[in-house]
């Protein structure tokens, strides 16, 4: 992960140093049209070694001409691709602008990937605003065809110049067209507002709000609600909403804050309702309805393409059916704070837009200097992520938490959090209430970067070392931590329990044993260990730069007794497997280790393991069309695994822990359901799915489970996980003995 970051910085870098000539109003045939074909296009730069661009007549997204970013041979295994070019910023200095493009990513053995980049070059050499899509990456083969990617950003006040292009990782080539560098609007940098407490009225208003702004941001589809910045909206209108005196004077407020973005809503107070929904200008020519549909949340973020949010038109007709006319009934909701609202799910258009249509458009003005120091964010992160994930979580069904109760409790902290990291620890806890094992909150700030030189686990009720990375040769394997800088262990672990979020006990307990060993370069910490009876003694660590440690583990690929062979699937690759697969078909037994996540190998393996088709487990997105997680149905998935020569002929097992997730799984899904092999060890983490990563104001981001993935019988696997059919329980005393109890009996069980 660190070599791909740096292998972006310094091809992005690398174009800085050698900017072209610099046009004043933006980037130069931004669509290609310029230029000869087989020739580099005019305007754009590759600073990279390796990789040449071209202009293609060849399935361009429009127009005649794309251009392609191609790797030559010169180019080394890990090098980046960059086309680029840089332009004069004086004129967009203070705006909000939007960089866009099509990409074609072509599918690719090795991984391709690419993003789009913008930066902002500042007087002085000071670097400015920079996006690199580092965490929405292009994936090569997932998306059909041309699909269009774009760069929000704000141009620093004393911009000299702006660089955009595109990267290339991993991939024989890319195609690029349709470029577009559009001024939004001014920006106005936001002023921190310090810490104050919320009082129960103001608390309840904007609890109302939250509710409201969800179900227009979400479910309203107007023109001016699908193209509303909400959160330059809602920060900017958290100070008007909390002051409202009462419930009449709430109702009023929000109404004219929302009347510019969902013009046919109605909010009032609850037992008051409208005599008449609003209406607005007649319609011209023909009509048509438009709604909105959500396969999962479309955030924009998801790499892996397989969640969007799309506004559908269709036709217009006087008379619905039943279900349709259900499916199309406006949002009537008690808010809470003694208001109610009529939100419309379905709009009528016109040739114009939506109707009633926009006010004659002005450029907007955003606010910009968005920090977790300011109130306002704070508390705008708060209403913004809690209604994706009341409208948009798959598994509130399975772990029955009270949402309603941590929307209060969260915004009662946000307020009155001192700081960006006080806020953090607030958004892991709200992430907490979601039972979700992929749910997470980080910021680049706080992110831990280095981790002690040591593994352990929680073995018989204690934290016992299970692994020795240099600089820690003062401990013994089996040795059991005490304390942990004078706290006791079990205290210690409890404090990090508390901030993780987890579908089942063990997941949350691995989870939290890594997150003791994460932190900053240079921390030293103190450790109080016992060895048995030992009288227990003081051991002082420090956190430096590394890969985590591992356990002992035997060799990837191993014979651990004659006929008897090892596969650790965290480690294998594809073309290894394939290289082991003959003496592996001829084995007495196959033994496959899943206690980590195997990112290098796909599930083509199990085909190895069956005379029968194989299906997974049910991979199920949510069509949401209404609030609430009414209504929903699913686009169910499924791998399709056909039987492939040669087949294992001996004894299999598979090795499950705690660390089993996701992708993990799902193969241990497969295993179980069709008997394929012995599962030994301990239950795995109880979560699976896609992740679907947002950001929020102020640079957070949260990471969280955006579809719902049930057993083959229909059953849910989130809380459940995979069971063994051979538990094994580790203990103090096998460890210390540098035993490995789980592959033990695993060898047991295949030898037989």
């Amino acid at each position: 992960m660190h070599r791909w970051i740096s292998a972006v910085a310094a091809a992005i870098f690398m174009g800085l140093l050698y900017p072209v000539g610099c046009a004043a109003d933006g980037p130069v045939n931004p669509d290609f049209e310029q230029g000869r074909i087989g020739e580099a296009p005019p305007g754009w730069i590759v600073p990279t070694e390796g990789f040449k661009a071209s202009v293609s007549g060849d399935m361009a997204k429009q127009g005649r001409l794309c251009a392609e970013l191609t790797r030559t041979a010169a180019a080394k295994a890990a090098a980046t691709g960059n086309l680029m070019q840089t332009f004069l910023g004086t004129a967009f200095r203070g705006k909000r602008v939007r960089y866009r493009a099509a990409v074609l990513l072509p599918q690719s053995p090795t991984g391709a990937r690419a993003q789009l980049w913008l930066r902002v070059n500042r007087k002085g050499g000071k670097p400015g605003f920079f996006e690199n899509m580092n965490d929405r990456p292009m994936l090569g083969g997932l998306g059909e065809g041309w699909q269009f990617y774009e760069i929000v950003g704000d141009i620093d006040p004393d911009a000299e110049t702006i660089s955009l292009g595109v990267l290339l990782l991993g991939g024989a080539k890319l195609s690029i067209d349709a470029v577009s560098f559009k001024t939004l609007g001014a920006f106005s940098i936001k002023r921190p507002e310090p810490v104050r407490p919320l009082i129960a009225r103001g608390l309840a208003n904007l609890m109302a709000y939250t509710r409201l702004l969800g179900y227009i941001r979400h479910f309203h589809p107007s023109d001016q609600a699908a193209e509303t910045d909400w959160e330059t909206f809602t920060v900017a209108s958290i100070g008007e909403v909390e002051k409202a005196a009462g419930s009449t004077e709430l109702a009023a407020l929000l109404q004219q804050l929302f009347a510019p973005i969902a013009p046919t809503a109605s909010i009032y107070v609850t037992g008051k309702p409208p005599l008449a929904s609003v209406a607005g200008p007649a319609p011209t020519g023909k009509l048509e309805n438009v709604s909105w549909r959500h396969t999962g949340y479309g955030s924009g973020h998801d790499g892996m393409n397989v969640y969007s949010s799309e506004r559908v038109h269709s036709p217009y007709v006087s008379a619905v059916a039943k279900d349709t006319a259900e499916a199309f009934a406006p949002i009537i909701a008690d808010l809470g704070g003694g208001i109610s609202c009529r939100v419309p799910v379905r709009v009528f258009a016109d040739a114009g837009g939506t109707l009633p249509h926009r006010a004659k458009a002005t450029q907007a003005t955003y606010l910009s200097g968005f920090s977790g120091a300011d109130r306002a964010v704070r508390i705008a992160g708060i209403i913004l992520a809690w209604n994706i994930f009341q409208h948009f979580y798959p598994y509130f069904d399975v772990v029955q938490t009270d949402w309603p109760k941590a929307l209060r409790e969260a915004l009662i902290s946000a307020a009155d959090d001192k700081d960006a990291g006080a806020f953090l620890v607030t958004l892991h806890r709200l992430v907490v209430a979601l039972h979700d094992g992929h749910g997470n909150a980080d910021h680049p700030i706080f992110a831990p970067t280095v981790t002690l030189p040591v593994a352990w686990d929680w073995v018989e009720e204690s934290l016992v070392v299970t692994g020795i990375g240099v600089g820690a040769e003062a401990l013994k394997l089996g040795d059991v931590v005490v304390s942990i800088d004078g706290e006791p262990a079990a205290e210690f672990l409890a404090s990090k329990l508390a901030l993780v979020s987890g579908a089942t006990p063990q997941w949350r307990i691995n989870r939290a044993l890594r997150s003791v060993l994460a932190g900053d370069p240079g921390d030293e910490v103190e450790l109080k260990v016992r060895a048995g009876t030992d009288a227990p003694r003081k051991v002082k660590l420090t956190r430096k730069e590394g890969p985590p440690i591992r356990e002992t583990r035997p060799e990837p690929i191993a014979e651990l007794q004659p006929g008897i062979y090892y596969v650790d699937l965290d480690r294998v690759t594809d073309a290894l497997f394939s290289v082991v697969l003959p003496k592996l078909a001829e084995a007495k037994g196959v033994i496959f280790d899943l206690r980590g996540y195997p990112n290098r190998i796909g599930s083509g393996f199990l085909q190895h393991l069956t005379d029968k088709p194989l299906q997974s487990a049910h991979f199920e997105i949510p069509t949401i069309t209404r609030p609430d997680r009414k209504g929903w149905t699913y686009v169910d998935s499924r791998w399709d695994l056909k039987p492939m020569a040669p087949r294992l002929k001996g004894k299999i097992a598979f090795l499950v822990g705690s660390g089993s997730i996701s992708y993990a799984e799902s193969v241990m899904g497969i295993v179980e359901h069709y008997k394929l092999a012995e599962i030994v060890g301990s239950p795995t983490a109880g979560t699976n799915g896609n992740i679907n990563p947002i950001t929020l104001p102020g640079g957070f981001r949260l990471v969280w489970t955006g579809m719902r993935v049930t057993r083959h019988d229909g059953k849910p696997h989130h809380g459940h996980g995979i069971e063994p059919t051979v538990p094994v329980s580790r203990t103090v005393e096998g460890i210390t003995a540098n035993r490995d109890e789980v592959l033990e009996k695993a060898i047991e069980v295949v030898s037989k």
